[in-house]
């Protein structure tokens, strides 16, 4: 409660000084008389003081010892101490107020200077934790905005890849598929501690969810050549090849108007432009070779091949997780990063797995 009287210890193995401070702060505070510092700490077990009254020169434990005791605990660290002492050189009070003390005081006291600089020091201590309830509360109410933001872009984006994929009628549920393989492969990776360089460039809260974008740029290819219940003539497939570069370029728009240098937009600007790239130069739209591709374009290239291998098409049959397995490793060293495609045969059974529960079309 506010009214509530505050607690104070007051440490000093003189009982004498320890009567007459105690008679001094009693009808204001409730006080605490202590012999020694190691009985303090004993007192601290089960009671917290809002303010120490610390003599220096105590046997056993002096003040400059206790206080760095006091100190090097959490629980007390924040409990202020003035120091009561008859030494009155500048080094010991430099001393003292370097270890941490608020004040110091020499005997014998004032009993009027003495209250007044106690209420002082209590009414600033409690501003700092008020301030501190502030700047929690701040900190509270900006980690709730940041986080429907956060909410709000996911629901944005979503509603993008959701708008794609409707578009793409042949491919549903890929996106949310490629995300899950993404997802094993990457742990994968960082697991085993490969490309530890590139990884350690990414932002993994974004890195992931930025996939949903991958195929953004078929927005801008024709219906008739999306959605063509046959297999598309080389003119066609020339078109629908321009969704990498679209796509790219499309959020590298985004990143210009304002939102540049933003992980999530590059995550997925990276992976939309590169994840049709092969290891061995032959993919598109760039032609990139090797580490030259994306390390999280490369892992998506998997992601994205392997879905399309057990999915439907109307000029295809889905192939067995087996035989998407077989292309995968077929791949190895060509179309797929070497060390990749070693990291899928060893999570292959996962990516089964995804297929067996998301299912596939």
């Amino acid at each position: 409660m506010a009214n509530e009287r505050k607690t104070i210890f007051l440490v000093d193995d003189n009982a004498t000084n320890l009567t007459l401070g105690k008679e001094m702060l009693k009808a204001q505070y409730k006080v605490y008389p202590v012999l020694s510092a190691g009985v303090m700490f004993d007192l601290l077990d089960n009671i917290m003081p809002d303010m120490i009254l610390l003599d220096i020169e105590m046997p056993e434990m002096d003040g400059y010892e206790a206080l760095k005791k006091l100190k090097d605990n959490r629980l007390w660290a924040d409990i202020p101490v003035i120091f009561l002492t008859v030494k009155v050189d500048e080094g010991s009070e430099l001393h003292g107020l370097s270890l941490g003390a608020i004040d110091y005081v020499s005997k014998p006291f004032s009993a009027p200077l003495l209250l007044k600089r106690i209420e002082n020091h209590l009414l600033i201590e409690q501003q700092k934790k008020a301030l501190r309830n502030v700047n929690d509360h701040l900190e509270d109410i900006v980690k709730q905005r940041t986080a429907q933001v956060i909410n709000l872009q996911n629901t944005i984006l979503s509603a993008v890849a959701d708008l794609v994929e409707f578009r793409d009628d042949v491919t549903g549920g890929h996106v949310s598929r490629s995300q899950a393989f993404l997802s094993i492969l990457i742990d994968l990776v960082i697991e085993a501690r490969v490309y530890v360089k590139d990884v350690a460039k990414w932002n993994m809260n974004y890195i992931v969810p930025s996939a949903q974008l991958h195929d953004v740029g078929k927005i801008a290819i024709s219906d008739i050549i999306l959605n063509k219940p046959g297999k598309l003539t080389p003119e066609e497939f020339e078109i629908m090849k321009t969704h990498a570069q679209i796509g790219a370029q499309f959020i590298k728009q985004i990143e210009g108007n304002g939102a540049d240098d933003h992980d999530f937009l590059r995550h997925a600007r990276l992976i939309a432009g590169g994840h049709h790239e092969k290891w061995d130069g032959s993919g598109y739209p760039m032609g990139l070779k090797g580490e030259d591709i994306p390390l999280e374009a490369r892992i998506m290239a998997i992601a994205d091949v392997y879905d399309a291998l057990v999915s439907a098409r109307p000029y295809k049959r889905p192939l067995s997780t087996d035989e998407a397995k077989t292309i995968i490793v077929d791949g190895r060293g060509t179309h797929f990063d070497p060390i990749l495609v070693d990291l899928f045969v060893e999570a292959s059974e996962k990516f089964a797995e995804v297929v067996r529960n998301y299912g596939a079309k």
